[in-house]
């Protein structure tokens, strides 16, 4: 089907922004110049692809399967546009990252300070996911790379995985709430006594955790679970149950805090960066790369 590049670029721009008005904007043209292709669009490809109202816009089901498509190749147009542009500079452009913010506040930090002395004219770009979900980031294109946990159930087959660093991860208490623990060795069945704080089910520590516990026939059923290591820490810090949490992120601050003993010890797993094995990395992101 011949349809030209431009009317999806400006389906995409109203798509992402759900508003006729902001897509004029971004593309420089008026808003009448934008319904219009959309317009043509919709009567090209026989289908309707918003559902438009006073207050607001919306995709259709369509429209939502369109986008999920055009995303993906305008983000690659736009890398091979950088990338061309940017040539054998490293002068200017942009780092596109992806990572958890866990992997960001205790890991991340001292390079990317490091990358932005080394070269100020490439723009850093961080966006903050889960280790799940920033695989989404990565074959969407939204992203250059990603820092993962490793294992990632979502990272298969396309992908270059190098693993950077190990690490262990633990439960914790607070001495203050628990002290008849803190020199003892517990079982996993034992830890089921005990209130568990722990990251929700979209995260690859909450499928590590279970699995653990699944490998020794034990269901676990978490008392709290939230989106964050910091918290999962500040909640433990007033005695709120037993976090588990990788040991990178524990703190000075948290002097009150010690290591459950196990009686069987947990694996190790890794902090890995992934990219997509067959699209050329940008210049920026190899010198990153490098870090590691």
């Amino acid at each position: 089907m011949d349809i030209n590049y431009e009317l999806y670029k400006v389906f995409y721009y109203v798509a992402v922004s759900l508003s006729f008005s902001e897509a004029s904007k971004k593309l420089y043209i008026s808003q009448s110049a934008v319904s219009q292709s959309i317009k043509v669009l919709e009567k090209k490809l026989n289908q309707t692809l918003f559902i438009r109202s006073t207050k607001k816009v919306q995709l259709t089901p369509e429209g939502e399967i369109l986008l999920r498509h055009v995303e993906p190749a305008v983000n690659l147009l736009r890398r091979g546009e950088t990338q061309i542009l940017e040539s054998n500079t490293l002068r200017g452009g942009q780092l596109r990252i992806g990572a958890s913010d866990t992997i960001c506040r205790y890991f991340l930090v001292p390079y990317l300070n490091r990358f932005h002395k080394q070269y100020p004219g490439i723009h850093i770009k961080v966006t903050n996911q889960t280790s799940i979900k920033c695989v989404d980031l990565l074959e969407s294109d939204t992203v250059d790379l990603i820092f993962t946990n490793y294992p990632n159930s979502r990272l298969g087959h396309g992908f270059h995985i190098q693993p950077i660093k190990d690490f262990y991860d633990c439960f914790i208490a607070n001495r203050n709430y628990y002290q008849e623990l803190e020199h003892r060795s517990l079982s996993f069945k034992d830890l089921l006594e005990y209130p568990i704080l722990m990251l929700d089910r979209n995260s690859t520590t909450s499928e590590f955790v279970h699995a653990l516990f699944q490998q020794h026939q034990l269901e676990l059923v978490p008392e709290i679970e939230l989106s964050s290591n910091d918290l999962l820490l500040d909640l433990a810090n007033i005695g709120l149950g037993i976090a588990f949490v990788p040991d990178f992120c524990m703190s000075q601050s948290c002097k009150d805090l010690f290591r459950i003993q196990l009686k069987t010890e947990l694996p190790a797993r890794q902090l890995a960066i992934a990219y997509k094995e067959h699209i050329p990395v940008s210049n920026a992101a190899k010198q990153f790369i490098g870090y590691f």
